[in-house]
């Protein structure tokens, strides 16, 4: 095997800090899952702080990384990526709202305290707005700005929060990387819009890491590679008390043992999983 391993590392879960929201129903089935098959099979995504405090934000994977916190393991297995890695990129992810009345979604959306929802014609919600929060599409191809009073990222955060809380419960949500609302149309029943959310940059996200301010779930879309999948390995491990240099260095033989094997395949194209 030519190509280098992502690094595998086990990291204690108390340096793990989410940069968005996580599901707490979603955690309490994924607990399960993972008790049952008895390995852990995807290692959440982290990336270092750059506070001197050997911290790690979250990118990719805050159930994963919750659900490990409440059955009590000290020790989570990560794959850490670096700054300088060329395979990470940071992109949104559109919230597409349906089985919702739209009535109901834009009175929610407009009663947001701190937010103004203004119209705006089509041809011009691509234009910069510096309290443009995000930009809602509806079916009957009205196109409105949400517009927060607060210019600081931390205030733009609360609202963003706001704005997917007051649709969230009340709706089905997909996520999308479209912004045009018609291939969506004939897809979704009573589709009621499209969110379509500002850009963040990684560095926004590690400060509001730091500091404990988290983004809705399902906003972000992280872009690594290369990435580790269905690494299976013994649930045991993680859940063992053994130190932290004992648990990486039986790590890093498990994983040379795996190589020996051949039982780590390197997909360089594009791929399609199913069933997953």
């Amino acid at each position: 095997m030519t190509q280098e391993l992502p690094q595998l590392a086990f990291l204690p879960v108390n340096s793990l800090l989410l940069h968005e929201q996580y599901d707490e129903q979603r955690i309490l089935s994924l607990i399960h899952r993972i008790r049952a098959s008895n390995v852990f099979r995807n290692p959440p995504i982290v990336y270092p702080l750059q506070d001197g405090r050997l911290r790690y934000m979250v990118l990719d994977g805050a159930n994963r990384t919750m659900a490990l916190h409440k059955m009590g393991y000290l020790h989570a297995l990560v794959q850490i990526v670096q700054p300088n890695d060329s395979g990470l990129g940071l992109h949104n992810w559109n919230h597409v709202v349906w089985e919702l009345n739209q009535k109901r979604f834009l009175t929610g959306l407009s009663s947001i305290s701190g937010i103004e929802l203004m119209p705006v014609k089509p041809t011009e919600f691509k234009r910069n707005h510096p309290g443009m929060c995000v930009t809602i599409h509806t079916t009957d191809s009205g196109v409105y700005r949400l517009c927060s009073h607060g210019e600081d990222l931390k205030t733009r955060v609360s609202h963003l929060n706001a704005i997917v809380e007051s649709y969230r419960v009340r709706a089905r949500i997909d996520r999308t990387k479209l912004n045009d609302m018609s291939p969506l149309i004939p897809i979704y029943p009573q589709l009621c819009g499209l969110v379509i959310f500002p850009k963040f940059t990684i560095n926004d996200l590690l400060v509001l890491a730091a500091d404990g301010y988290l983004l809705p779930t399902g906003i972000t879309r992280f872009i690594i590679s290369p990435r580790a999948l269905h690494l299976n390995y013994p649930l045991g491990e993680l859940a063992s008390s053994e130190s932290l240099d004992t648990k990486n260095e039986k790590l890093q033989r498990w994983l040379m043992d795996q190589i020996a094997r051949k039982h780590v395949r390197y997909y360089a194209e594009s791929t399609f999983l199913f069933n997953e």
